[in-house]
Order: structure tokens, then C-alpha cells, then sequence
């Protein structure tokens, strides 16, 4: 029992600690091998919990495939961070008052919680008894069954996400040659085949 209260508290503080840093360093190569890091402690709660199967997807989807994939395009997108914090106190009331009200939410929601944390339980669906049923069976249940076009929508926003950084990547940049299919495909015999009149021992002039 010590010893999963102290795994509990070291995952927990690095995990908080690698959240203040993603959004807290100027590189962003670093921010996102916090959060790999961040990931990781993640998957150490969910395990210390006994949910070890959202534990292995947290470590093979978002370590293995989104995490890299983040890291490939801060890595390749030509982004100037200082020209981009130029702007900040522009859209820091904005900012603030989204904070705000997500600050609201969360403590209405843990409000709820702690005040009836039985008719809190009772408003949402009836979850499968772990009991009957192994943890994976029990997320596929629930989640394809009664939040599957919730699912669906969140598939549709992962979507949308890539689309934005393939264009954000891709975007025209002076002096970067790029290939142009349409060109190669409408090339003609006459403009990529030049005939030149070689005289004998003097070479191509």
C-alpha cells in the first residue's frame, strides 16, 4: 500500500511537471519530448488504477504514433516562434476568459462530485462490472455501443488535424523546388530529348 501511494505521488508530480513545461519552453522539439515524457507517467497512473488497457494504448497510439508524428512536424515546419509571440497580448484577454471559463467547469463538475457523488454516478450510463467482464471488453462496450458517433466525431476532428498540418507542412516556400506531376505527366519527347551531332574524336561540345 506504501509503496503504490509512493509510485502514485512520483508518477503524479512528473506528470504535472512535464504539463508546465510543454507550454512553458521556448523549443518546441523539447515541449514535445515532455510530453512523451508526460505520456509515460500517464500510463504509469492508469496502471497503478488497474486499467492497464488504456495504459497500452496510451504508450503505442499517442507515444508511439502522435507524439513522433508531432515531432516530425515541429521538426519540418519553418515556424518563426518570435514573430508569432509578437502578438500575445493581443489575444491574451481572449485567452483569459476561455481560461476562466473552463476554470468554472471544472470546479462546477468537481462540485457535483464531491457534494452527490452518488447522483452523479446515477446521471450517467451504467458502466459493465469489471467483474463479468475483462477491462478491454468493457471499453469496447461502452465505447462503441453507446458513444459511437461521439467517437466517430472525435475520428472526424483527428481528421480535420492532420489535413491542417499536411497543409501547414506543404505550404509554398521561395527558393524550395518542388515536384509537379502535371508537368511530368505533359512532358513531350521534344522538350526532354535533345539530339546533339557528335563529330568523331571531339567529344560533345
Amino acid at each position: 500500500m506504501i509503496l503504490s501511494a509512493i509510485a502514485f505521488y512520483a508518477f503524479a508530480a512528473v506528470l504535472i511537471a512535464c504539463a508546465a513545461l510543454v507550454i512553458s519552453l521556448r523549443n518546441p522539439v523539447h515541449s514535445v519530448l515532455f510530453l512523451i515524457l508526460g505520456f509515460f507517467s500517464a500510463a504509469g497512473l492508469f496502471v497503478l488504477v488497474g486499467a492497464e488497457f488504456l495504459a497500452m494504448i496510451l504508450v503505442i497510439v499517442y507515444v508511439g504514433a502522435v507524439a513522433v508524428l508531432f515531432l516530425f512536424v515541429v521538426m519540418m515546419m519553418d515556424i518563426n516562434f518570435v514573430q508569432m509571440r509578437q502578438g500575445f497580448t493581443d489575444y491574451l484577454p481572449v485567452g483569459a476568459l476561455v481560461g476562466i471559463v473552463l476554470l468554472a467547469e471544472l470546479l462546477l463538475v468537481v462540485g457535483v462530485l464531491v457534494s452527490a457523488p452518488d447522483g452523479a454516478l446515477a446521471a450517467g450510463p451504467a458502466v459493465p462490472t469489471l467483474g463479468t467482464e475483462n477491462n478491454t471488453q468493457a471499453i469496447g462496450e461502452v465505447l462503441y455501443t453507446r458513444y459511437l458517433y461521439l467517437f466517430q466525431a472525435a475520428g472526424m476532428v483527428l481528421l480535420v488535424a492532420m489535413i491542417g498540418a499536411i497543409v501547414l507542412t506543404h505550404r509554398a516556400r521561395p527558393g524550395v523546388r518542388r515536384q509537379r506531376i502535371a508537368d511530368q505527366v505533359g512532358r513531350t519527347r521534344a522538350s526532354g530529348v535533345e539530339l546533339k551531332k557528335v563529330t568523331p574524336g571531339g567529344g560533345i561540345s
